[in-house]
This record gives C-alpha cells, structure tokens and sequence, in this order.
C-alpha cells in the first residue's frame, strides 16, 4: 500500500515533462528534463522513508522503536505531500504562462491546446492528481493519530479516501491514455545514430508520426 501513489504520481511528473516539451520549454520555470529527476527522486525518498518507519514499527518490541517508526512513515507521506504541492504550483504556474503567451505559441502548441480530446486529458490529469493528493493528505490524518486512533479504525473513511482515491487515479489515467489523447507525449523520443534515445521537438506544423519516433 506505500507504493501505490507513488508510481500513479511518477506517470503524472512524467507527463508534465512532455506538455512542457508540446507546449513551449520557455515557459517553464524548470528546464522540461527535470521534472522527473526531481520529483520521482522525491517520491523516491518518500518511498525509502515509509518502508524504513514501517519496518521499524513492524518489528520494534518497545514502545518508542514502534513511536519511532511511526514518526519516520509520518515524514515520509508529509515529505510526498510537500513534493505533490511543489509540483502543483510548478505546473499551474507553467499553464497560466501558457495562457499569458497564448498569442505566441508555435502553431503545433495551438493546435494540441484547442484540441478537445487534449482538454479532457488534462481534466482526467487534474483528477488523477488530486486523487493521489487526497489519498496522501489522509495518511497523514491516520498516522498522526497513531495506530489506535479513531481515524485508523474508521473502515469507510479508509475505503472512500484510500481505495476510492486510487481508482479515481487509474481509472482517470487509463481511460484517458495520452496514446490517445496526447499523441504528442510519444513524438518526443528520437533514436540517434548512436543509438542514444533524446528528445525531439516536432516543428511548426509537424504531427507526430512512426517517422518522428
């Protein structure tokens, strides 16, 4: 269970990587690459954080190796949450950018922003994101009270705001699959001569096809 959101939030990072590429680089306050060194490493930590207090606390036969546990799978969900707004803020700033410098974007930009399958994407996008974020901000509630807590016993909340959560998530990135939806995400990728695999940006005009792959 500590890994759900973390591989359903490493897809949403990574997406954001290729609307920045599809959508203008320039008007992005990180270089486009980024995004998912910094966030999945993020999540990363996140992840060793909450295996280590989850271990600690499974298997400490005192009170305060289990308190200490617990405390260390605390920090690592506060840190994905903390991680998750950074994140929002990055991506809400690059769209309102976006917006700002519509009447300057290249003509395969315009094209892919005024497409309505590419505005239910991102809907089905901002779901996913805030069922991860949700679920996550609920763990926080259910530690922090500690194993005993009423929140920690209260089985439909469990249901509704971690299981309910994470189907949103799935059901919002699969039914609306960027294959389908943001056809642009595949066209970034290029092999070189050398057989080194880059990124490519498609020209004005240029639509993706098995020639820009």
């Amino acid at each position: 269970m500590l890994s759900t959101q973390a591989f359903f939030a490493a897809a949403v990072y990574l997406t954001l990587k290729h609307l920045v590429l599809t959508l203008g680089e320039q008007y992005s306050r990180l270089p486009a690459r980024w995004y998912t060194w910094i966030f999945i490493g993020c999540d990363i930590l996140s992840l060793i954080l909450q295996g280590a207090g989850g271990g600690t606390a499974a298997s400490g036969t005192t009170e305060s190796t289990q308190k200490l546990g617990s405390n260390l799978m605390l920090t690592g969900i506060v840190w994905q949450v903390v991680t998750l707004l950074i994140f929002a803020a990055l991506a809400g700033d690059f769209f309102f950018r976006v917006y700002r410098n519509s009447s300057n974007l290249t003509a395969t930009a315009n094209k892919t922003r005024q497409s309505p399958s590419f505005g239910l994407f991102l809907a089905a996008l901002v779901m996913a994101y805030l069922g991860i974020a949700v679920r996550c901000i609920y763990r926080i509630a259910e530690l922090a009270g500690g194993w005993a807590s009423s929140i920690m016993r209260n089985e439909p909340e469990f249901i509704v705001l971690e299981g309910v959560m994470i189907v949103v998530a799935v059901l919002a990135l699969t039914a609306f699959h960027p294959g389908y939806f943001f056809p642009q995400m595949s066209a970034h990728k290029r092999v070189a001569p050398n057989g080194i695999v880059g990124e490519k940006e498609l020209s004005d005009g240029e639509s993706p096809s098995p020639n820009n792959v």
